[in-house]
């Protein structure tokens, strides 16, 4: 750097700004150490230029060695500075104009726009009553170049402006809006339109649906006895294969248990190399209420501000949760990304809007009413970098905090600690394809771009993408560090949420058996037949539950009104098979999820598992509602309502701060 093209006050601090810098510490070979901490130094002389005290930039500059940053990103991460005075005063020290903002319209969607997303550094201004200008955001560490410019070109400060980063950002993001989210829309389903759910039944599909309606009908009107008794057995045996896969994962888990007696210590992140980008995104649609919950929650994660890139996705027409959201401030490392109203409005249309704008190496996706374990982000990086490289994805377990609030979050408690703790540790550890949460899942930003992101249409994305990634070549994992949500505490909230999961599910399904030839070919037999356990097991469990619970009555009528040895012996194995699925199912929902669950949550569920019989009677409502609503409106993303979770009293924050141990079988 040449200290001259300052002009005499920064020459005059060089002295200071230089021994400010000696004193950081930076780590690598002894060629890496010497252009580091030359960078610094010079970047550090800028910075001092702009009137910051030698101490502060000390401190930046040593969280900039530790982070594999720049001074100038981590003093702009830590709030000693508001990001629109420090580029004005980079203006000031270049001599040119600065734009608090870029007028609506002023940049023109074009080829390459969307590099200003991920690092903003200029766009071009145009106006029909002057010159195209030039904003750009400078550098501190590059400003030289820019000053040295300006010297040799005159000129160049009748086109060229300066402008925060930001304000370049969101005027790119406002730009290219239209064709962007017409991308997002068609993007999967004109690539890969075999993955797509935007067709809900292809015509082969529907031409077998047809047959065997039309089929199964003939046989009840032709032979009511016959059809019935075929139909009761099928229906029999796949929901008890179902429940096998459930007492299945219950033995393992209670000889993994004994296997087990200490759980292993959480992986920590070695000091030795910087951490990188990552990307925390959430879908925001009439969140106001737990806009300030969900950023002081975001606030906790132990990550490197410098380094975090957080975006807050929310729809454009959302003004409530816009506005709450603006009031509160948030730092700058939060990004609101504002997704145009198009159909379908669904969470994966704006989470996949929003993927162009990633800045990060790692994604991780979380919901609005999460409290994520501080050191989340750190166990899952730490995870990817032990992995292979076709892990794509960690999922961390969900605890329901709010369990104690209603029979129906007991139980919803009960369902997820069976499977975030159990079902899909065991999955993992086998290989086998995981149906991921809608929350707390961690990608690497590599594999989730090639396989096409979410599907917009889908209603369940998370199980989607992880069949879809799992077809693809890549695998999925689980990590200990738990998010915190609550469940829905009404029976008219929980059934619409519900109602939304088997209609996505269903989607799935459909998808995946589009070709199911190629789909065996693709996953592979033992994949393919769990992914039918998963998946269309559920699905047959939830419809055909009443059916069961018919065909329990009415054989149990018919067998007091016969002598016991006039019984035969198919209608005594039916029958034997009907009550293990019914009593079966239920002693699994119950064993699955207590065995998981620490005492403490044991004793906040109490006993409320006595509700189960009902609990599966509204889930298999929900399920036929599904098919409903799969015909009438197979897009129609069924909002959920958050609330703001209670103040937890201090032994109950503790606990629920322990990382989930899926191994663990508390007494």
């Amino acid at each position: 750097m040449q200290i001259g093209e300052y002009g005499g006050r920064a020459g005059a601090i060089a002295g200071e700004a230089s021994a400010a810098s000696r004193q950081v510490p930076v780590s690598g070979a002894p060629d890496e150490d010497g252009a580091a901490l030359s960078a610094l130094r010079d970047e550090a002389l800028v910075i001092k230029s702009l009137g910051f005290s030698k101490p502060l930039i000390a401190r930046m500059a040593s969280r900039a060695a530790s982070h594999g940053t720049t001074i100038e990103q981590e003093l702009l991460a830590s709030g000693h500075v508001q990001e629109e005075a420090y580029y004005a005063a980079l203006a000031r020290l270049a001599g040119l104009p600065f734009l608090g903002t870029i007028p609506d319209g002023a940049v023109v969607d074009g080829k390459g726009l969307d590099s200003q997303l991920a690092r903003p550094c200029s766009v071009r201004l145009h106006d029909k009553t002057r010159p195209p200008v030039t904003v750009i955001a400078p550098e501190a560490r590059r400003i030289d170049h820019l000053l040295a410019s300006l010297e040799r070109h005159p000129g160049l400060r009748h086109s060229l402006a300066i402008a925060t980063a930001s304000s370049i950002r969101r005027a790119a993001w406002q730009a290219g809006a239209d064709r962007r989210v017409k991308a997002t829309v068609d993007g999967l389903f004109e690539a890969r339109p075999d993955f797509s759910a935007r067709t809900v039944l292809t015509g082969r599909q529907g031409f077998w649906a047809g047959a065997m309606t039309s089929g199964v009908i003939a046989l009840l009107l032709g032979a009511p006895a016959i059809a019935g008794a075929v139909l009761h057995l099928t229906l029999s045996l796949l929901y008890l294969a179902a429940l096998c896969l459930r007492m299945a994962a219950l033995v393992h888990g209670r000889r993994s248990g004994r296997a087990r007696q200490r759980p292993a210590a959480l992986p920590v992140v070695s000091g030795g190399e910087p951490l990188p980008v990552y990307t925390v995104m959430v879908a925001l649609y009439r969140e106001a209420e737990v806009a300030a919950q969900l950023i002081g929650s975001l606030e906790r994660l132990d990550w490197p501000r410098a380094r975090l890139d957080i975006k807050l996705v929310c729809e454009a027409d959302d003004t409530a949760t816009l506005s709450a959201i603006r009031a509160l401030d948030p730092p700058r490392h939060f990004e609101i990304v504002e997704v145009p109203p198009m159909a379908p409005r669904t969470k994966p249309k704006a989470l996949s809007y929003a993927l162009s704008g990633v800045r990060g190496d790692y994604v991780a996706i979380f919901d609005a009413e999460d409290r994520p374990h501080p050191g989340q982000l750190k166990e899952a990086y730490h995870t990817f970098s032990a992995a292979p490289a076709n892990v794509a994805c960690l999922q961390a377990p969900l605890v329901i905090a709010n369990m104690r609030q209603s029979w129906t979050s007991a139980l919803f408690a009960l369902e997820y600690a069976a499977l975030f703790r159990r079902m899909l540790p065991i999955l993992a550890r086998y290989r086998m394809p995981l149906p991921l949460g809608g929350t707390s899942n961690h990608f690497r930003i590599g594999p989730l771009k090639a396989v096409g992101g979410w599907d917009p249409f889908n209603v369940t994305e998370d199980a989607d993408l992880g069949m879809r990634l799992y077809r693809l070549g890549y695998r999925s994992a689980t990590i200990r560090r738990q998010t915190l949500e609550d469940a829905p505490t009404t029976g008219a909230v929980w059934l619409g949420q519900r109602t939304r999961w088997f209609k996505g599910w269903l989607q799935t399904w459909l998808v995946m058996m589009r070709d199911p030839a190629r789909t065996i070919d693709e996953m592979g037999f033992a994949a393919f037949a769990t992914f039918q356990l998963l998946i269309g097991g559920m699905l047959i469990s939830a419809l055909s539950h009443p059916l069961i619970l018919v065909f329990i009555a009415t054989s149990a009528v018919a067998m007091l009104q016969k002598p016991a040895e006039t019984i035969g012996l198919f209608e005594a194995i039916l029958f034997i098979i009907d009550i293990t699925n019914i009593l079966g199912s239920y002693a699994a929902f119950v064993t699955l999820g207590a065995t998981t669950m620490t005492a403490h949550e044991r004793k906040l569920v109490g006993n409320r598992w006595m509700g189960i019989p009902l609990y599966w009677m509204m889930t298999s409502l929900a399920a036929w509602k599904a098919v409903v609503e799969l015909r009438c409106k197979p897009f129609f993303w069924n909002k959920t309502p958050h609330r703001p979770h209670e103040t937890q009293t201090q032994a109950e924050a503790v606990r629920a701060g322990e990382p989930c141990d899926p191994a663990r079988q508390p007494s």
